[in-house]
């Protein structure tokens, strides 16, 4: 299994305010707390989040985008799924609440473990047999959902109330590991400094920024590559192949032209925030930096 929290871009702005961009990995079991109550809109490419509202793993301050189980091909899931299949971090015993605090031990746990193993061995088989029989992805790897992993872009710049909550002895410990590994790759990330004008780009790499005119983006198309690989949270597309510039471009393009307007890849890059210059709202749910979503929908 698999937890863990990689960089992918950090910024600071003359006033010293930072911006942070993480690509997350996680058992998919612990996302569905994460997005209690929230409206989701899906579209082949990618996964994208709207509404927002409190579930216990929700916090407004952070913006996001996940994989989806309908985009990805069923063989290269049940692949994912074999190599790296999910189990509980911490194998507790039953007790009233929502915390265990007690570990199984002995014979319950080892056949715990055992059940655990021949539940995920039998979803795979039936996910075979379904994907043979010409079943969409949408329905078989609903079943290996239980055992997989999920990626997720994460962008804020106000954390103190996510890892107040989730670095915490009450959270489960799979989100607990999961906020430990985020404070980690935070702090060992690499940070530039912006000035005003300049944009936070995730997964724009530094030869595309040289390309397009660098971090100015004056033709908004390193911002279009942006939203798409933020969308898909990777550099790949789903079959595993490297996109092109030119693909990125178009999928960005597609995602601003759709009615409606599929927005949030759009809220992971930023420009340094002007008093007087942006309007105070244009930051949402950043502080100090202007979110690229809220500029667009201004003028689209």
């Amino acid at each position: 299994m698999t937890i863990t929290a990689t960089s992918i871009l950090a910024s600071v702005d003359a006033a010293g305010k930072r911006i942070d961009t993480l690509l997350l990995r996680y058992p998919r079991f612990i996302h569905a707390e994460e997005l209690t109550h929230r409206i989701i809109e899906t579209q082949p490419e990618c996964l994208f989040y709207e509404a927002i509202a409190d579930g216990m793993m929700y916090c407004e301050d952070l913006s996001r985008n996940a994989s989806s189980s309908r985009a990805i091909p069923v063989l290269r899931m049940i692949a994912d799924v074999e190599r790296d299949p999910v189990e509980p971090l911490f194998w507790g015993a039953n007790q009233p609440g929502m915390q265990a605090k007690k570990a199984l031990t002995g014979i319950a746990l080892r056949v715990a473990k055992s059940h655990w193993t021949m539940a995920f061995l039998s979803a795979v088989e039936h996910a075979r047999a379904m994907a043979e029989i010409g079943a969409h992805k949408q329905i078989v790897n609903r079943i290996l959902e239980p055992f997989a992993h999920i990626n997720v872009v994460v962008t804020a710049t106000e954390w103190d109330n996510f890892f107040a909550l989730r670095d915490h002895e009450d959270a489960q410990p799979e989100i607990r590991a999961l906020a430990q590994a985020m404070k980690e790759a935070m702090e060992s990330a690499r940070v530039q400094s912006l000035d005003i004008g300049q944009w936070h780009l995730p997964f724009v790499t530094p030869e595309e920024i040289r390309e397009y005119q660098g971090l100015m983006d004056p033709t908004g198309n390193l911002r279009a590559v942006s939203s798409a690989r933020c969308a898909r949270t990777s550099y790949l597309t789903h079959d595993g192949r490297k996109s092109t510039l030119a693909e990125d471009v178009a999928l960005g393009e597609r995602l601003t032209r759709s009615r409606p307007f599929h927005a949030s890849p759009f809220e992971q890059q930023a420009t340094p925030y002007v008093p007087g210059f942006h309007d105070e709202t244009d930051q949402r749910n950043f502080r100090g930096w202007v979110q690229n979503r809220a500029l667009m929908e201004k003028y689209l």
